[in-house]
């Protein structure tokens, strides 16, 4: 399909853009602007920075990355899957790391859209992304759990010991915490379907939260002043650039990229199933990597596409890349004008919030589909993905992930199948082609699959045992790759047949085989007149070759001189 660059794509969203489209963008901005207050506020704490954090960040988010967007419908924010990796560099490093990261990250992921790499992004098999999610959404669920409870814990190795570390004790939960806790998670739990579409259940909860902790006068914790500007105060600088700790962060910030990247081409493949409008992947991620570059120097924290943000601006009717930039701009205007109410919004209002936003992450008809089916790679693959998430460091399990998608797919693409049969005379003879023989002497393999390193020992194992072929005719119709090692088998086979005065003929290779063939001389060293378009064909010249062969052998045993005995001496 058609590669369009940004103005392409903004002419092709405005050229009929009029006022009715317009209040469906506004329509739809306000929504998601309703929805994406509360997670911004959440999500900013979470990553271990502030609430005003996840604020300007979803304000700068919605007006660049929505601006510069691969597609009409994306809307960008903090996340829970980027605040669960940020809140481990923020803990190592501090706030300046994780602006760092953020940059570092915002760099990396631009020079990937920039290569035209996105498609490579996507190559990451479901059961790791489910298992990594699961992960992600169980470390933001333990790490709201203090909040929740109105207590301070000592920290732990990894979210698996902390979540274990609560079973020990030691802590004293505060019950007006947990009450409003409460209060948010079942608001949120039960709000009609039908009433989400005005206002969320969560900016509800919030709401209901900060009214109770106001009139009650209760001693829970606050989110703190929100500095009506988005220009916060503690925000990166050349002064503030942690230089001397650079090195620590470049593993991680190659993580907060690679998740970025993902987390937006999964939202755009979300997206696009919604709407029909395909995802241009590589200006999104150009998009996504000018936003994270900006963003750290107004305070901001790492942003990506969020999914949830991403569907309700759809299901509200948005239509334009407009309806992005109305979010920010209703953000902002919450900002300015609201900021000392959201200020008294309780921490474990906003902790209830990411709790139940957690368990909602995790993909469970996805889970129970795998589960269910009993597909064994599938369930293996998440579970180790999982347990290294909430066990390991973050880019750890980003890394183990990796390795476990590189190994299924060179475990599913190596498959390769080895289909050997003799020559099915009577079918060609149905088919009008005139054989003189049973064609005993000639074989015929069906290969399917790539011909790589992964795959030669098959194949050399399929044609260990050939002695009674004087013809192997290989077709290579569902050989969409061959490299060196599948390149040197293939040469090896033809030496060794070779060596036994028998032939081997290719038939049905595919144009990029066939370059690489040529490539490396095998063309001439098995012959051009040993290539053929169909085995059909191959199989009729080998015979042809075959009855010349016995014709000649025929006639030089005839016109062979004939050798009377010596007599014998009496």
């Amino acid at each position: 399909m058609q590669r369009l660059s940004l103005l392409a794509l903004w002419r092709r969203e405005f050229s009929n853009y009029n006022a009715g489209k317009f209040r469906q963008d506004l329509m739809a901005g306000l929504t998601v602007a309703a929805v994406a207050l509360p997670l911004a506020l959440a999500f900013g704490v979470a990553s271990g920075a502030t609430a005003a954090a996840g604020l300007v960040t979803a304000i700068l988010a919605g007006l660049i990355i929505g601006a510069l967007s691969g597609a009409p419908y994306q809307i960008s924010g903090p996340t829970g899957a980027m605040s669960a990796v940020l809140i481990v560099i923020a803990q190592r490093v501090g706030v300046e790391g994780v602006w760092m990261t953020g940059l570092i990250a915002g760099v990396i992921i631009l020079v990937i859209g920039l290569l035209r790499m996105g498609r490579f992004v996507a190559f990451i098999p479901s059961s790791v992304i489910s298992g990594f999610t699961s992960g992600i959404a169980f470390i933001i669920f333990v790490g709201q759990i203090d909040n929740f409870l109105g207590v301070h814990t000592e920290g732990g190795e990894s979210a698996a010991f902390k979540f274990l570390g609560y079973f020990r004790g030691g802590f004293t939960p505060e019950w007006t915490a947990i009450v409003i806790g409460l209060v948010v998670v079942a608001i949120m739990l039960f709000w009609p379907a039908r009433l989400g579409r005005y206002a969320p259940g969560s900016l509800i909860g919030i709401i209901v939260a900060t009214l109770i902790a106001v009139v009650t006068g209760w001693p829970v914790e606050h989110i703190g002043d929100i500095p009506r500007t988005i220009l916060l105060d503690q925000r990166l600088t050349f002064d503030t650039i942690p230089w001397d700790r650079i090195d620590e962060l470049f593993i991680p910030a190659m993580s907060v990229a690679a998740l970025g990247a993902v987390e937006s081409l999964l939202c755009g493949a979300v997206g696009s199933k919604m709407t029909g409008i395909r995802l241009q992947a590589n200006q999104e991620l150009i998009a996504q990597g000018i936003g994270n570059i900006v963003i750290p120097f107004f305070g901001g924290v790492p942003a990506t596409a969020a999914i949830a943000r991403t569907s309700v601006g759809i299901k509200s009717g948005g239509q334009t890349r407009m309806m992005s930039i109305i979010h920010a701009l209703a953000l902002l205007a919450a900002a300015l004008l609201f900021a000392p109410v959201i200020a008294l919004a309780p921490l474990t209002a906003l902790a209830g919030v990411l709790m139940v936003t957690a368990v909602r992450m995790n993909e469970w008809d996805a889970i129970h589909f795998m589960f269910s089916h009993r597909f064994k790679t599938g369930v293996v693959t998440f579970l180790i993905t999982f347990l290294a998430t909430i066990t390991l460091d973050l880019t750890q399990a980003i890394i183990i992930g990796g390795i476990i998608s590189a190994g299924i797919f060179i475990n599913q693409v190596a498959n390769l199948e080895v289909d050997i049969r003799g020559v099915d005379v009577e079918r060609m003879r149905a088919r009008g082609m005139e054989l003189k023989t049973d064609c005993k002497y000639i074989r015929v393999a069906f290969l399917t699959g790539p011909l790589f390193f992964a795959a030669t020992n098959t194949f050399n194992e399929a044609f260990a045992h050939e002695e009674d072929v004087d013809t192997l005719i290989l077709s290579m119709r569902a050989v969409p790759l061959i490299d060196l090692s599948g390149i040197e088998a293939l040469h090896s086979l033809h030496d060794t047949l070779a060596a036994q005065g028998k032939t081997l003929m290719l038939a049905a290779v595919q144009p990029k085989v066939m370059r690489m063939l040529e490539r490396a001389g095998l063309d001439e060293a098995i012959g051009k007149e040993n290539f053929f378009w169909s085995a059909d064909r191959a199989i009729l010249v080998a015979e042809a070759r075959h009855e010349h062969r016995q014709a000649q052998t025929v006639n030089e045993i005839e016109s062979a001189p004939v050798v009377e005995p010596m007599a014998m001496p009496i």
